[in-house]
Order: C-alpha cells, then sequence, then structure tokens
C-alpha cells in the first residue's frame, strides 16, 4: 500500500485566540484528524526546518523579509496582514514555506505529496496581505527553478479568492504559469493578472463549478509542460464558508479534488498540494474539510 507524503510542524498552529476571525487551531486539528483517521496509517509524515531568509528574498523584497524575521512589520502592513507579526507568526510563516518547499521536492520523488499548511497567496513581492506573510508556493517555485530541479511550474489555484499575490510576484516569468478560479465579487477588490484567470458568480454549485473545472484543467497545460504542480485546494468555495461566496458541498470539494490529482497524475506531473483557505469558527468543521483534500490525494499516492 503507497504511502502519501505529509509535511507538518506542530508551529504551523500560532496559537491565536479562538475568537479570532483566522481559525488558526485548524492546523492542529487538521493532523489529529489525518493520524486518527484510516488515512494515518499510510501517511509518510516529515518536519520542515524554518526557511532561510536567502530562499525568503527569492520572492520577496529582502527589507520586508528582514522585518518579518526581527518581528518588526509596520503597524500599516500588519493591519493588511490580519494580525501582529509576533514570533509565532514569524515562525509559523518559516515553516509553512519550508513545508512546501519540502512537499514539492517529495513530490518530484513520488508524484504526489501535502503540506499542512500553504497556500499564502495574497503575500505581494513587498509585504503580506489577507492572513498571509510570506507566499510559500512563490518562493517555493522560485527555489526549485534556481536550483535546476525544475525548468517549468504550473499553479493551480481553486482557493476561493484570488491568488493576487502569487500572480504579481511571478508575473513576466515564463517557466511559472498561474492559474486562478476564484470566486469575483470576493477578495481581493483589486485583481492582479493571473495566466489564466477564471472568475465566478456569487452562489456556484457543485456541478456547474466541476463542468467549468473540467474545461479549465486542459487549459492549464495548453502549450505549456510543467515539470511540477502547486495545487492549492482551499476550502473555501464551501457553502458554510465564513468568508466564501460559493456554494460546494463536501462532496463536490472531493469530486474537484479527485479531478485535479487525476488530470494531472494520469499525465505523470508531480503535484504538491497546499491547504489554502478555509473559515469558520467551528474549528473542527473546516478542518474536516481540509481532510477530505487529503483523502483524495491518498487515492492517486
Amino acid at each position: 500500500m503507497p504511502y502519501l507524503p505529509i509535511v507538518h510542524a506542530p508551529a504551523y498552529d500560532a496559537e491565536f485566540a479562538p475568537d479570532h476571525r483566522f481559525p488558526m487551531g485548524k492546523y492542529t486539528r487538521l493532523m489529529e484528524l489525518i493520524r486518527s483517521s484510516a488515512l494515518g496509517a499510510r501517511a509518510a509524515c516529515h518536519a520542515p526546518a524554518p526557511a532561510s531568509a536567502e530562499w525568503l528574498a527569492l520572492a520577496h523584497d529582502r527589507a520586508y523579509v528582514d522585518q518579518v524575521l526581527a518581528c518588526n512589520v509596520p503597524a500599516l502592513i500588519e493591519r493588511e496582514i490580519g494580525f501582529p507579526v509576533d514570533a509565532r507568526v514569524s515562525m509559523r510563516a518559516q515553516l509553512a514555506t519550508a513545508g512546501t518547499v519540502m512537499a514539492a521536492r517529495l513530490a518530484l520523488v513520488t508524484g504526489l505529496a501535502c503540506n499542512t499548511a500553504g497556500g499564502s497567496h495574497h503575500a505581494r513581492r513587498a509585504q503580506g496581505a489577507g492572513f498571509c506573510t510570506f507566499n510559500d508556493v512563490a518562493v517555493a517555485a522560485h527555489l526549485l527553478l534556481a536550483d535546476g530541479d525544475i525548468g517549468r511550474v504550473l499553479v493551480v489555484d481553486l482557493d476561493v479568492h484570488q491568488g493576487d499575490g502569487t500572480a504579481e510576484i511571478c508575473a513576466g516569468i515564463d517557466a511559472i504559469r498561474t492559474v486562478s478560479m476564484h470566486s469575483e465579487k470576493n477578495y481581493p477588490a483589486r485583481k492582479q493578472p493571473s495566466t489564466i484567470d477564471v472568475s465566478l458568480p456569487d452562489g456556484v454549485r457543485d456541478d456547474a463549478y466541476l463542468e467549468t473545472l473540467d474545461w479549465l484543467l486542459p487549459q492549464t497545460i495548453a502549450g505549456f509542460s510543467p515539470d511540477l504542480v502547486f495545487y492549492n485546494a482551499g476550502v473555501d468555495p464551501h457553502e458554510n464558508d465564513r468568508l466564501g461566496r460559493l456554494s460546494l458541498t463536501d462532496q463536490g470539494l472531493k469530486d474537484r479534488d479527485r479531478r485535479v490529482f487525476w488530470f494531472f497524475r494520469q499525465r505523470n506531473i508531480p503535484v504538491a498540494t497546499v491547504i489554502g483557505g478555509g473559515y469558520s469558527r467551528d474549528v473542527d468543521a473546516v478542518a474536516r474539510r481540509h481532510l477530505l483534500t487529503f483523502e483524495a490525494a491518498a487515492e492517486f499516492a
């Protein structure tokens, strides 16, 4: 029975107050659910070390990197991020970014790997925003390209919010193709052009969403042969998500993930998965939605 590589660090959870808008406890709860489920017997767990400043500066201005590492981020930027950047938040951002790098390198060996964090796609080159401190996927893409591990990378972002930070950081880089399918009227108000953007109206349900995805997936590789796919599997398109405007069910989310994994794995293209957004006052409920992605991934490991 093949194992599913899973990257996790306890410090992914920066231990926010339970009533904070960002459900930080979901990272701890997700790993508890993985270990206690049937998936636990198939999980090959890996722990990252913090990302270095040199890695982070491949995608971010060094001045901003140094501010985060020193926990000296200007108040205006902290407000855009949505929380203060203290020592725990800084370490969480470093570890989550390194976790995405590790998941990518594992995927290149095994074909598929998952990070239990990551998908911080609103962080831009010069600052964080939208609950995102460092853009882990952009850092990992730049690092693997710089190291020569890959020649072309595809980012498939199905979080309910547009991947504006990833689009900004990766703009004009021919070796990176960014794809975002998201809620048109949701955050951020000012979108950044991805290579391919698909904007969805409010209230889209499973059938229409999956039909659009079936159209989109072949477009992601039209004229482009990626060596690796980063898949942002945000669960905030769910009908009960606090910050989403779409209406997918649990089954719709799992069918979405299965389609993505099937499409790329049948073409032998490695996939590194990050969990992206998912928002609820009920941490267990949102963690169980994220668990659906790992259950789907295990079917293709």
